[in-house]
C-alpha cells in the first residue's frame, strides 16, 4: 500500500494489468454479482434528474424496476446501489448484439446527459473504501468475470490504473493522477533493482 494525501492505494492498481475487452465478457459485469452497483449519496440526485435524458436507453424491465424500487436500493450492508431486474441485471443496463451496455452512458456518449455513469461503474475493477479517519482506500478487486479484461492487459501491457485514467482523474482530479503516474515509476525501479 502506498498513502498519497489522504488516499491509501493498493499496490495491485499499480502493478497488475487490466483493460476491459467487451468483445469477449460481453458486458457480463452489467448482469453478474449479488448486489447492484455502489452509488454515492449525491449520484441517486443526479440519476432522478438526468432521467428523461437515459430512460429511452433503458429496457421496459429496467425502466420498471426502476419505478418499483426507486433511483437506489439499499443493499444488505446498508450501502446505496442500482436496482436490479430480478435480481440478476442492472436496471440501467440494455443488450444490443449480445452485449450488455449502461443506458446511461449511451446516452453520455451521444450527448443527452452530463453524468457518465456511476462512479463506482466508470472506476471498476478500484474500489473505493472509506475509513474512520476520513481516509479513501483505492483496492483492486478481482472478479472471475474480468478474466478476459486481465489477459488483454497483460497482452497490451496496461496497468489497471493507467487503464483507468479517464475515472480516477473524474473522481480525484489530474494531482492524484499525476502522483499514481509516479509512483509507479518508483515502484517500477524497485522491483527492477530487486
Amino acid at each position: 500500500m502506498i498513502e498519497i494525501d489522504d488516499k491509501i492505494v493498493s499496490l495491485d492498481i499499480l502493478r497488475e494489468q487490466f483493460a476491459c475487452d467487451i468483445s469477449r465478457c460481453k458486458g457480463i459485469c452489467c448482469v453478474e454479482g449479488n448486489a447492484g452497483a455502489p452509488l454515492d449519496i449525491d449520484e441517486v440526485d443526479t440519476l432522478e434528474e438526468e432521467w428523461d435524458n437515459y430512460a429511452p436507453y433503458m429496457t421496459e424491465a429496467g425502466r420498471q424496476s426502476v419505478e418499483r424500487q426507486g433511483f437506489m436500493v439499499i443493499d444488505e450492508e446498508g450501502d446505496y446501489t442500482t436496482p436490479l431486474i430480478d435480481d440478476a441485471e442492472c436496471a440501467y443496463s440494455f443488450t444490443e448484439n449480445g452485449v450488455t451496455y449502461c443506458a446511461i452512458e449511451r446516452a453520455y456518449r451521444e450527448g443527452r446527459t452530463s453524468f457518465i455513469k456511476p462512479i463506482s461503474c466508470h472506476l471498476y475493477p478500484i474500489r473505493l473504501m472509506r475509513f474512520s479517519n476520513g481516509s479513501i482506500g483505492l483496492n483492486y478487486h478481482r472478479w472471475e468475470v474480468c478474466r478476459p479484461a486481465c489477459e488483454c492487459g497483460k497482452k497490451l501491457g496496461i496497468p489497471v490504473y493507467k487503464s483507468l485514467r479517464e475515472p480516477i482523474i473524474r473522481r480525484f482530479g489530474e494531482e492524484f493522477y499525476r502522483a499514481l503516474e509516479c509512483a509507479a515509476s518508483l515502484l517500477e525501479q524497485q522491483d527492477k533493482q530487486q
